[in-house]
């Protein structure tokens, strides 16, 4: 089974001013994700807006892609959605369109036992094939249902699929109880972007990565020097992809995201109403911003966009 692994892009989900998915957007997004030296790509999350998107758009941005990307490098799609059916039909789908595997996040909004989310995922997983790869997607922050160690250990005891998580909150403690799952084989990626070298040097596989959806260069490099032991070099690189962090806050409002995209020549497009797109003084004061970032970074981008 493939797995997620070193930089892995959040994409954002690109809307015409009509409010519709922008598809030719969504094919320049992934070329310039792939021409950047991103390792994996991850639609349909939350960077890509996921509960605003209708199943058949989810379907359609999820073959887009996976066409798009053509083997040229590993595409998860996120495929949690607001009740059991919807997921399982996003996970079939995302199967037999050839993607290489699927994230999974918690029930939202509504509480959720650990009895519930073990058998949410079960049954999830158990929809598709035995060898088609699946991550548990955790971020309570934004969910308000967390999974516990014992709630994934009996998860992935059940599934064989269930190789990884996606864990997008910043608990030490929580992630190391991950990282000794499955005698230390369980897969795990954290979304603490300003914390990436360190979480690598934890043991994680890798990102997933909302920041490196748009400024992938710096998570590359600090990738690539920690995988050739520059322990130093993933050092300074780090401070850049924090830099990246606080301009771009960190994933709180997508619209950040797309102006910075917009920045590098793509068609990132608005927000899905009701969230709006930053008004033009933040948005003049973000150009600043990555302006500077950028030129230490050594990143083109252009500030008249």
């Amino acid at each position: 089974m493939k797995k997620l692994y070193g930089v892995t892009a959040a994409m954002v989900t690109p809307f015409k001013e009509s409010g519709e998915v922008d598809y030719d957007g969504v094919r320049q997004l992934t070329g310039m994700l792939i021409d950047k030296g991103v390792n994996c790509l991850y639609p349909c999350g939350t960077t890509g807006e996921m509960f605003r998107l209708s199943l058949e758009e989810r379907k359609k941005i999820a073959e887009t892609i996976i066409q798009t990307a053509a083997g040229r490098v590993t595409v998860f799609i996120h495929c949690g959605a607001m009740n059991e059916q919807d997921t399982i039909q996003l996970l079939g789908h995302a199967e037999k369109a050839g993607a290489d595997g699927a994230g999974i996040v918690t029930p939202a909004f509504f509480g959720a036992t650990d009895r519930e989310l073990e058998e949410y995922y079960v049954t999830a997983a158990q929809s598709v094939s035995d060898s088609f790869p699946i991550y548990l997607y955790n971020i309570p922050q934004c969910s308000a249902n967390d999974i516990s160690r014992e709630t994934a250990e009996k998860i992935t005891a059940r599934c064989e699929n269930i190789i990884g998580i996606k864990y997008s909150f910043a608990d030490i403690n929580r992630t190391v109880d991950y990282l000794n799952l499955k005698d230390g084989s369980f897969s795990v990626l954290h979304g603490c972007d300003r914390a990436f070298t360190s979480m690598l040097a934890l043991g994680c596989d890798g990102t997933v990565s909302g920041i490196a959806g748009v400024f992938p260069e710096p998570f590359v490099r600090v990738y690539k020097a920690f995988c050739e032991g520059d322990l130093e070099t993933a050092k300074k690189l780090q401070k850049i992809c924090v830099k990246y962090c606080d301009a771009l806050k960190c994933g709180s409002n997508m619209s950040y995201f797309k102006e910075g995209l917009k920045m590098r020549g793509i068609s990132a497009g608005v927000m899905r109403k009701p969230q709006l797109d930053i008004e033009e003084a933040e948005i003049e004061r973000l150009r600043k911003e990555l302006k500077e970032i950028s030129r230490e970074a050594g990143v083109e981008i252009d500030t008249t966009a």
